[in-house]
């Protein structure tokens, strides 16, 4: 009976593994309902007769949620990832439920500050289930930061068009039955993802090898085969019911199939122990002897460290406290180089549907989708290709950053210039680079400052997102905005033609200018820190050498 526990024990680890990743993506599926604005702010602005200015303050109040993230940041060093992901949707249920009840007209409008109240609850919701999912994967796959970040920012990229694609199918776009999707469906896949995610020992997570590669390859095709379906499905014209149907069933069968490496982990991880087991016992005693010797040479590093950590501040790339996070020059260039990139993608992105109106397109919903869509690939590629360069050259994550920066700005400019098939260029563009920023500057952080504290220095990150929706989407947009609209009956205000928003773009152009001179230097200033995870994730040749003489 012992036997049989020592050798199922790796075979369960491994498929729990899995089964918490194969989790996460799921719950990543739903957890981007914090960009989803622009598929009922009008209805909001009708109902409510808000100009743009006060539609503007209720997105920010959505993002300020973002800034109580906090909340689930210090939540996650001291309770369980399944206690988070609760709150979460329980908070999501709340939020997106009071606004479904006024925009179905089943209640009267709430005064504008309860209204504040329940966006921030909302986007609060996300936070919590985003630090669940995060601090968790990062945690249990720590020698593949990169590729964890991308697929996961990338499938919170896809959800955006996930849930517009499947409220157009089902319910034709209605904004209703959009909001009974955003409270609801987010409940039921936590619910059913605390059973499986969840953190591992560190000696388990550390455990990586060449299968972790493969297997994040699958979930790369499978997150490629959802964003191209979806894709191609915004632009059938006029789907019928049946076509829609057929659509939503795949698209459920496609987002299920990576239960599949999970299973294929138990079966082939039962067969191997069956077939390896004189091995593994007679290696059994030097594996514990060796593990001994380690634990001592670790003991005695670990208190050699202590020692010389309490002489000095640690540099970039060791553990740091919240208190030298907060001291530390680097971390305040990243903040606010993040600034600059996530705070004007999320003006375009909550003022969309006004952007879209100016511009002679009524119906918003595929340029939502595209910045979704093509957020996703920004995501899923950065993150796998950066950690591919860090391996050959370490080259700089901030790097990447960097570039998105100069093609965002390219995106505002061509906005700007308001010509034909522009928004259709731009909405790709900021979507790229809105992933890129994402998906770059989370392994970023855990790189730079250590994991012990990370849940908390994400949120702090994170806190770019509320202040960025306030300086770009709340005052810029909403001002210059209102400055160039015309009021209508009843107390709101629209504005029609491309100078509607050409001052914002040239202003949110600069923004991003000076947020590529940033990661630039960024850049400059971690390139010994690249040099050591570049060096560490080689082979050491001198090692094996002279194991082999031996």
């Amino acid at each position: 009976m012992g036997t049989a526990t020592v050798f199922s024990s790796p075979t369960v680890s491994t498929t729990g593994k899995w089964l918490g990743f194969v989790a996460a993506v799921w719950i990543q599926c739903i957890s981007g309902n914090n960009y989803t604005f622009s598929n009922y702010s009008d209805a909001l602005k009708s109902l409510m007769h808000l100009t743009q200015v006060q539609l503007n303050n209720l997105s920010v109040a959505k993002d300020i949620g973002k800034a109580f993230g906090l909340l689930a940041g210090l939540a996650s060093d001291r309770f369980p990832t399944w206690a988070i992901l609760l709150i979460g949707s329980v908070e999501g249920l709340i939020g997106y439920g009071v606004q479904w009840l006024v925009v179905s007209q089943r209640i009267q409008p709430l005064p504008y500050w309860q209204m504040c109240v329940f966006l921030c609850m909302g986007g609060n919701s996300s936070t919590w289930m985003n630090t669940a999912v995060l601090v968790t994967c990062i945690r249990n796959f720590r020698t593949n930061r990169g590729p964890v970040s991308g697929i996961l920012k990338g499938f919170v990229g896809l959800s955006t068009a996930i849930f517009t694609t499947l409220c157009s199918a089902l319910f034709a776009d209605d904004p209703a039955s959009f909001l009974v999707m955003l409270s609801l469906v987010p409940l039921v896949v936590c619910l059913t993802g605390i059973f499986f995610l969840r953190e591992l020992p560190p000696a388990v997570a550390a455990a990586g090898s060449a299968e972790e590669v493969r297997y994040f390859g699958v979930f790369n095709v499978v997150a490629v085969v959802v964003a191209l379906f979806l894709l191609v499905y915004g632009f059938v014209p006029s789907p019928g019911v049946l076509v829609s149907r057929v659509f939503v069933a795949v698209l459920l069968v496609i987002l299920a199939s990576p239960v599949g490496i999970p299973v294929y982990t138990y079966f082939k991880g039962r067969l191997g122990a069956g077939n390896d087991v004189e091995g593994q016992r007679a290696s059994e005693p030097l594996l514990r002897s060796g593990e001994k010797e380690n634990e001592s040479v670790a003991a005695v590093a670990a208190v050699e460290e202590e020692a010389f950590v309490e002489k000095r501040a640690p540099e970039v790339g060791e553990e740091h406290t919240i208190m030298e996070v907060l001291k530390s020059v680097d971390f305040w260039i990243l903040f606010v180089s993040f600034l600059c990139g996530v705070g004007t993608g999320l003006a375009v992105m909550n003022n969309m549907g006004q952007i879209g109106l100016a511009l002679g397109y009524p119906d918003v919903s595929l340029f939502v989708s595209l910045t979704s869509i093509f957020g996703f690939f920004g995501r899923i590629i950065s993150g796998t290709v950066s950690e591919f360069t860090i391996k050959k050259a370490a080259t700089p994550r901030p790097l990447w950053n960097a570039a998105s920066q100069l093609l965002m700005a390219v995106g505002y400019i061509l906005m700007a210039m308001a010509m034909p098939g522009s928004l259709y260029i731009g909405s790709i563009l900021v979507g790229i680079c809105y992933g890129v920023r994402l998906a770059i500057t989370v392994p970023t952080a855990s790189e730079l400052f250590g994991l012990k504290y990370y849940g908390l220095i994400y949120n702090i990150l994170i806190l770019n997102l509320p202040l960025g929706s306030f300086l770009f989407s709340g005052l810029l947009a909403g001002i210059l905005y209102d400055m160039e609209a015309t009021t209508t009956e009843g107390g709101g205000n629209t504005c029609v033609g491309g100078h509607c928003y050409r001052l914002v773009f040239v202003v949110m152009t600069g923004a991003c200018v000076v947020g590529f001179f940033l990661d630039i230097l960024l850049s400059f200033r971690t390139k010994t820190v690249y040099t050591k995870i570049s060096m560490s994730k080689k082979p050491n040749k001198s090692l094996s050498a002279s194991s082999s003489s031996r």
